[in-house]
């Protein structure tokens, strides 16, 4: 099990939990960077010492051996699992090299080193300065905190107001920070799965290729070197289609308002001060809390624990009610009555939205506080979109099915909208003549790609080891998807494989297609970092499609009749022709 993504909203709670879960990656980060330390000095050894060639080429090959990538999420593609071995098949052909005493290339220093080290330069380097500016506004927010709640009610309003934007101020700069350092500390873990194997990968060849002594085992080793360099470009199309979404949902997330989507969850969690009464006074302690509405169940557990603090506390909540502000020296307070202890909590949220949100969880007598819904309407899947997609498919097979780069290079927005628009306009729907010159090949198969978005084919994914298993899974799922789906999902592949078929001039080959249309066709419900992490296997199913669909094809020509007798035939009719 790899480790568990980092999650955007996350940062926004920064829980104890998360804290842990981000420690993890930060140990991976710097283990990483211990590694390139070792691998940019081992190669150094061998570049600088002929004499002690054999010494350091056996020291380099251990250190490959022993390193091993941790990934995130739950599943390895096969080029990811290829990619994974790599350093175990390097290991290993080094140590035969070795037998035969191989001379190091002249550039091997271009080749490994200096990629390494600007690696390390601009990935680690930048990750660790992303951390220390996020430590730093984390210090800053909450010492800002403290100061905060601690002012008086009683202050004058110009005072509690300045007061109230600075701490916004300093809460926005916490949260930027945070979700910039989640962001670059995930992507450095996927990036350096090409940008290190490359480098080493590069050296190989290198010394393998510019030794007369090893021609032999240098013919033996391309078959792996190709079936890598496919492994690393396909991992890197996969890694830049899942960067694309991972930013724009990062720059969604840095917008404070996404704190208000914790309302709508069933469970809400945070920090709260509770008010703790000693026999020499009161005292302010500040716990992290998380409420289970369904159970009515507040667990409290202490920030920072200390002999005298209570220790992690479940109470059970009978009722909860805000205090009125003459009533307490503490902005933000409410009370909660508990099956638990006979006198009331006094609880301070940290500003008085987060008050409304906890109250509302609570179902306290504060107003409930709501955020406006808005939600995109959806195109449908009717006679309009399929007449839409067949004369796109019809105008790319006419006019540019061998133009470079076709549905990768975008078109314009206002273009796309104003062609989607006029075709999908009510009042006379699909009537648009394509071939009128006011519209391109890029605003045509971007008006398509965004349609086909809109009125996603499949959500679920499929993953399994065996290339027979997978055909017959992806086979039955299609097979389950409602009619209309399966025909457009039928219509749009068929045109898939005769784009690729046109690969030698237009350069789209089926792990191309893969990489643009997975995400189209199997768009997540939930935008997440768990679900751009998966888009990966969706690019993999679509490359399966593609690929494999004469097969498909063979599979529904099979069962075809066998489909149309079952549907014929009623429920009574069934039972007699199974009794026979």
């Amino acid at each position: 099990m790899g480790h568990p993504p980092l999650e955007f909203s996350d940062c926004y709670g920064d829980s104890p939990d998360f804290r842990e879960r981000l420690k993890c990656y930060e140990l991976e980060l710097e283990r990483t960077s211990k590694f390139l330390k070792d691998v940019i000095k081992d190669g150094n050894n061998v570049i600088s010492a002929i004499k002690g060639y054999s010494v350091a080429v056996q020291k380099f090959s251990q250190t490959l051996s022993v390193f091993q990538f941790d990934f995130i999420g739950d599943f390895l593609t096969d080029d990811e699992i290829n990619i994974a071995g790599s350093f175990h098949e390097f290991a290993g052909l080094l140590q035969e090299v070795e037998d035969d005493r191989m001379m190091l290339v002249q550039n091997a220093c271009d080749l490994l080193i200096k990629p390494l080290e600007k690696f390390r330069k601009e990935q680690i380097g930048v990750t660790k300065e992303k951390r220390k500016r996020f430590e730093k506004e984390s210090e800053k927010y909450y010492s800002q905190l403290d100061k905060h709640l601690n002012l008086s009610a009683k202050k004058k309003e110009t005072q509690l107001q300045e007061a109230d934007e600075l701490l916004e101020k300093e809460k926005v700069n916490f949260y930027e920070s945070s979700v910039e350092y989640v962001y670059h500390i995930q992507q450095v873990q996927d990036r350096k799965k090409f940008d290190v194997v490359e480098p080493v990968l590069a050296f190989l060849h290198s010394i393998l290729t510019l030794n007369n002594l090893t021609v032999e085992m240098t013919q033996d080793f391309m078959p792996y070197k190709k079936e890598l360099q496919l492994s690393l470009q396909n991992t890197r199309n996969h890694f830049e289609s899942t960067r694309e979404e991972m930013e724009e949902l990062m720059n969604r997330m840095k917008h404070p308002s996404q704190i208000v989507k914790m309302q709508g969850q069933p469970t809400i969690e945070g920090y709260l001060y509770s008010q703790e009464r000693w026999a020499l006074g009161v005292s302010w302690v500040k716990y992290y809390c998380k409420y289970h509405k369904d159970s009515k169940l507040l667990v409290m557990v202490p920030s920072e624990p200390k002999p005298a603090t209570k220790q992690v506390g479940h109470l059970k909540l009978k009722s909860c009610i805000r205090r009125k502000t003459e009533s307490i020296d503490k902005r933000f307070c409410f009370e909660i009555e508990t099956y638990e202890r006979n006198t009331p909590v006094t609880l301070q949220a940290v500003s008085e939205a987060n008050r409304k949100l906890w109250m509302e969880a609570m179902d306290g007598k504060e107003p409930i506080y709501h955020s406006p819904i808005h939600k995109q309407a959806e195109m449908e899947l009717n006679e309009v979109g399929f007449k839409f997609v067949r004369k796109c498919i019809n105008f790319v097979e006419t006019k540019g099915i061998t133009q470079e780069g076709v549905y990768r290079t975008v078109g314009s927005n206002i273009q796309v909208q104003k062609l989607l628009n006029a075709f999908f306009d009510q009042k006379c729907p699909g009537d648009v003549d394509f071939h009128s010159g006011d519209w391109d090949i890029k605003t045509i198969t971007s008006a398509m790609k965004f349609y086909l978005r809109c009125v996603t084919i499949h959500r679920n994914l499929i993953e399994s080891e065996n290339l027979d298993n997978r055909l017959g899974a992806i086979h039955s799922l299609i097979y389950k998807l409602p009619e209309k789906n399966r025909e457009m999902l039928n219509l749009l592949i068929q045109h898939l494989v005769n784009v690729c078929s046109n690969s030698g001039d237009n350069l789209m080959t089926p792990s191309n297609m893969g990489v643009i249309f997975g995400p189209t066709l199997m768009r997540a419900e939930e935008e997440t970092v768990a679900a751009m992490l998966d888009i990966k296997f969706q690019n993999i199913v679509v490359e399966i499609l593609i690929e494999d669909y004469t097969k498909m094809l063979a599979y529904f020509d099979l069962f075809r009749p066998l489909l149309y007798l079952l549907t014929a035939l009623n429920e009574r009719q069934l039972e007699i022709l199974c009794a026979q």
